[in-house]
C-alpha cells in the first residue's frame, strides 16, 4: 500500500481526490487534510499567507499519522506566487516540518510537462490576469515556454468550484493555441478529473490539470509509477506499475 498525503485549502474541488483514488487501484491510498485558507481570495497578498509554514504545518499531524509516504501543498497559486525560489523555500520547510518528501502543484505543472515531452504549453487559468501571469512567470523559470495565457477573472475559489462542465470546456478550448505541445489548467478549485480523457480528446494533447500533476507528484515522490488511462496521458507514460 502507497498513502498519498495531501494538504489542500478548503474546500471546493476536493472531491476529485476520492476519484483519483478509485483510479488509481487498490494498492494507492490518498488522505487529505484541509488547511486554513483564511480569506477566499485570488489575490496575491492572500495567497502569500494561505501558503505560510504554520497553516501548512497544521495539517501535518494528521498526514502522519495516516502513514502517508509524501505530502504535496495541493494549491497551485499558494505556491508560485511566492516566485520560484520562494515556492522551493516552501517546499523545503513543508519537507522539514513533515519530516517526509515535499512538493507543491506548482512544481508538480513542471515536472509534468517534462515528464508529458512538452516544451510548449498554453495556460487556462480561472484567476485574474495578474495572478494568471505570475504562473506564466513561474513556468518560465522552470524553463517551460509558454504560448499563450486565458484567465476568466474569477476571484473566489468557492465560485471555481460550482463550474462544470461546460465551463471547463470553454476555458480549455479558449486557452489553448495550435501551437502548444500541451494545456494546463491550474487551479485546484476546479473539477477535472472526470474530464481529461475527454478534454485530450478533443484537443489532441495532453492536458495537464491542477489535481491531476498534484496526485502524479505525489506517486513521484513516493517513488510509483501507476498506469491510470483515465486521468489522462500523463499516467501512461513508460515505465508504468499496471493497476
Amino acid at each position: 500500500m502507497t498513502a498519498l498525503g495531501f494538504l489542500y485549502p478548503g474546500h471546493s474541488a476536493e472531491d476529485d481526490y476520492p476519484r483519483i483514488e478509485q483510479l488509481l487501484g487498490s494498492d494507492v491510498r490518498v488522505d487529505l487534510v484541509h488547511t486554513d485558507v483564511g480569506e477566499d481570495a485570488h489575490r496575491v497578498d492572500v495567497l502569500l499567507q494561505m501558503g505560510a509554514p504554520e497553516r501548512l504545518a497544521a495539517g501535518l499531524q494528521q498526514l502522519r499519522l495516516s502513514g502517508a509516504e509524501a505530502v504535496v501543498w495541493a494549491c497551485t497559486s499558494g505556491g508560485f506566487v511566492h516566485g520560484w525560489d520562494g515556492a522551493h523555500e516552501q517546499v523545503r520547510s513543508l519537507a522539514l516540518a513533515a519530516g517526509m518528501p515535499a512538493s507543491s502543484t506548482s512544481f508538480a505543472f513542471v515536472h509534468a510537462v517534462r515528464e508529458a515531452g512538452a516544451r510548449r504549453v498554453a495556460v487556462g487559468a480561472t484567476y485574474p490576469d495578474d495572478v494568471a501571469l505570475l504562473f506564466a512567470e513561474f513556468l518560465r523559470a522552470g524553463g517551460v515556454e509558454v504560448t499563450g495565457v486565458r484567465s476568466s477573472g474569477v476571484v473566489t475559489a468557492a465560485e471555481v468550484g460550482t463550474w462544470g462542465e461546460e465551463e471547463l470546456f470553454a476555458l480549455a478550448r479558449a486557452a489553448d493555441t495550435p501551437d502548444a505541445d500541451a494545456l494546463l489548467l491550474p487551479g485546484t478549485a476546479l473539477h477535472t478529473i472526470a474530464h481529461i480523457p475527454a478534454l485530450e480528446k478533443e484537443l489532441g494533447k495532453p492536458v495537464l490539470t491542477a489535481n491531476q500533476v498534484t496526485a502524479w507528484e505525489c506517486l513521484r515522490l513516493a517513488d510509483r509509477r501507476v498506469h491510470a488511462p483515465e486521468l489522462g496521458a500523463l499516467f501512461t507514460r513508460e515505465p508504468i506499475v499496471q493497476v
